[in-house]
C-alpha cells in the first residue's frame, strides 16, 4: 500500500509516518520507483504501537525508539532477558536527578528484592521516595512493603500465561511493561475511591449519584451479576453483604 494509505488506515498524518521514518522508528517500505514505496500491515501494526506508547504511554520520541529497538533486536532472546534490557532503555532516556539511593536500596534488599550494582530503577525510586517526603507526603518502610506486595501481584499477572510465540512474548513484556502502567494508576484511583464511598455510606454521609444498572443491562449480563451490581451500588446496602 501506498504512504496515503498507510495513513488512512492508521489515521496519522504523512508528515507524521515520514517522521517516523526519519527518526527509524518505522522501517523504510520497499521501493518501488525513485521517490515512492510500498508499505504493508506491519508497517501499520508498528504505526498504532507508536501512537499507542506515546499518546497512551505518555513516552518520548527517545524512548519509544528505545522500545521498538528492544522489540527489533530482541527476537532470538528470552523475553525475560528482553525485559530487563527494555527497562534499562527506558530508564536511561528519561534520566532522573542524582540522590543518594542507600535508604531506597537497604530497603529493596530488606524487602528481599534484588539489586543491581547499577540499578537505574534504584535511583528512580530513591528520587520520588525523596519528592514525596519533600512534599510532606511521608512513606515509612511498612507502607513501602504494602505497596511492594500490591505491585508483586500486578507483576505476576504482566507474566502469567505469554504468548507461546517468542515474538509475541517480547511484544506483550516490553510494551506491557509501558501501556499497563496508566491502567494500574487508574485503578488506584478507583480503589481509593471505592474505600472513600464505602466509609461515608458506613457513617451515612451523602453520596454522590451511582450508576445503576437498566433493564437492557441485566438482560445482556444475566440476572444474577446484575443484582450483584445493583446492591454494589445501592447506597442503603450494607457494605458486609
Amino acid at each position: 500500500m501506498r504512504i496515503s494509505e498507510v495513513a488512512e488506515r492508521t489515521g496519522v498524518p504523512v508528515g507524521t509516518i515520514k517522521f517516523y521514518l526519519r527518526e527509524e522508528l518505522l522501517s523504510p517500505g520497499r521501493p518501488t520507483t525513485r521517490t515512492s514505496s510500498e508499505y504493508d500491515d506491519s508497517h501499520v501494526e508498528r504505526i498504532r504501537l507508536i501512537r499507542a506508547l506515546t499518546v497512551v504511554g505518555g513516552l518520548g520520541i527517545a524512548a519509544v525508539r528505545k522500545v521498538v529497538q528492544a522489540l527489533d533486536e530482541g527476537q532470538q532472546e528470552h523475553h525475560m532477558t528482553v525485559l530487563c534490557t527494555a527497562q534499562e532503555a527506558l530508564q536511561s532516556a528519561s534520566p532522573v536527578p542524582e540522590v543518594d539511593a542507600a535508604r531506597a536500596r537497604d530497603w529493596a534488599l530488606a524487602h528481599g528484592w534484588s539489586v543491581l550494582e547499577d540499578d537505574p530503577l534504584i535511583d528512580k525510586l530513591a528520587w520520588q521516595w525523596q519528592a514525596c517526603e519533600q512534599a510532606k507526603i511521608p512513606l515509612d518502610d511498612a507502607r513501602m512493603d504494602v505497596y511492594a506486595e500490591a505491585m508483586s501481584k500486578a507483576a505476576q499477572a504482566d507474566l502469567t500465561d505469554l504468548p507461546e510465540d517468542s515474538a509475541d512474548a517480547i511484544h506483550r513484556v516490553v510494551v506491557g511493561a509501558v501501556m499497563v502502567d496508566p491502567v494500574l494508576s487508574t485503578l488506584r484511583r478507583m480503589a481509593q475511591r471505592e474505600l472513600a464511598l464505602r466509609c461515608a455510606r458506613e457513617e451515612g454521609g451523602e453520596l454522590p449519584p451511582l450508576y445503576a444498572p437498566v433493564e437492557d443491562d441485566i438482560a445482556e449480563y444475566g440476572t444474577d451479576t446484575a443484582e450483584a451490581d445493583v446492591a454494589e451500588v445501592d447506597p442503603t446496602a450494607d457494605p458486609a453483604d
